[in-house]
């Protein structure tokens, strides 16, 4: 089947699950009330998104309070009481963070059964990648970014190969922070990438875009220019990684579409939902985008998702636009196939 379809990974919380609107949102409950109200919101996503037709569903990030501090929360080593205040994304805004004080170490499983037993749809699961991780955590223990980035690397193969045996479809790492620190990408993010999904036989992907619809990434759209060429140097080397997936924003994005000619090996992931903006996209809309995108990536190598998470969005705007990102597939198959 041509353009199937999917989301970045998060959606919106419900109300009696933590404050609406916003990221870092602070649970509503505690204890066995609160594991019971994340399951019963992973559930409520899952279904919403097979309502909408989307075919590779995610548990929206129901049980985690951020995508990246719901990964660490699990991990032995980093003190979550005493956080300090940091600058993410080169200091593009300020954020309360926990600290690396002694070696890394899974405590467990980090994500078990959050969704496999509710849907029969392919599943996408996403964990939050190396360098993203180190640029939103300080360092007390191991005095080297890249040192530290291969620590968590290797707890993310432990937790994406347990993620497979449990049955998921496919493994995204997100790293919003691949399109700040381009050079470092090429000198060891990569390299940290693969570490992370060395050995998975299931689909693997690598989501990187201009960050969440909030303020302080829209106000630093704002200063990047009329073209956002960023990628064009950190493509290649990605198209030679083993990572078989790219996720990236393209409708209302900066981003030239023929940049996506140097993913000459990848399946795109190509996000046709603008998720900075509370207008509800048009089925046509959709087919629009997948159009433009087919000028330069094969047909049967381009999915369609949203250009990044939805968690700060309000729930029946998120909603919505998973309605349009299902009906905008089903016609770009009847149109362009």
């Amino acid at each position: 089947m041509l353009f199937p379809t999917t989301i970045a990974g998060s959606l919106p919380k419900p109300e009696w699950l933590a404050e609406p609107n916003m990221l870092w949102a602070p649970w509503k409950s505690q204890g066995d009330e609160l594991l019971r109200a994340k399951r019963d919101a992973t559930m409520l996503a899952v279904k919403v998104q097979e309502d909408a037709g989307i075919d590779i569903v995610t548990e929206g990030e129901q049980a985690r309070q951020h995508f990246v501090h719901g990964f660490l929360e699990k991990i032995d080593g980093i003190d979550f009481a005493h956080k300090v205040e940091m600058g993410i994304r080169k200091d593009r805004y300020k954020a309360m963070v926990p600290q690396v004080v002694a070696p890394l170490q899974l405590k467990g499983r980090v994500h078990a059964d959050e969704a496999r037993a509710h849907t029969k749809k392919k599943l996408k699961f996403t964990l939050p990648g190396p360098m993203t991780i180190i640029d939103t955590i300080a360092d007390r223990y191991y005095g080297d970014r890249v040192k530290m980035a291969f620590a968590f690397a290797d707890l993310l193969n432990e937790e994406a190969k347990a993620l497979q045996a449990d049955g998921v479809d496919l493994v995204q790492f997100d790293e919003p922070a691949f399109n700040v620190y381009m050079d470092e990408v090429n000198d060891w993010g990569i390299k940290a990438l693969e570490r992370a999904a060395q050995g998975l036989t299931c689909a693997t992907a690598v989501h990187i875009c201009y960050g969440y619809g909030i303020k302080a990434n829209t106000d630093w759209k704002e200063t990047l220019g009329a073209q956002w060429r960023q990628y064009e140097q950190i493509f290649p080397a990605i198209d030679a990684s083993p990572i078989q997936q790219v996720a990236i924003e393209c409708l209302n994005s900066k981003v030239p579409l023929d940049l996506l000619a140097l993913l000459k090996t990848k399946i795109v992931q190509a996000g046709v939902i603008d998720v900075a903006s509370d207008t509800v996209e048009t089925a046509e809309d959709v087919v629009q985008v997948i159009d433009a995108v087919s000028k330069f990536v094969p047909k049967s190598n381009i999915i369609a998702t949203t250009n990044c998470g939805m968690a700060p969005m309000r729930r029946e705007i998120a909603e919505a636009k998973l309605m349009a990102l299902g009906a905008g597939a089903a016609l770009a198959r009847e149109k362009l196939g």
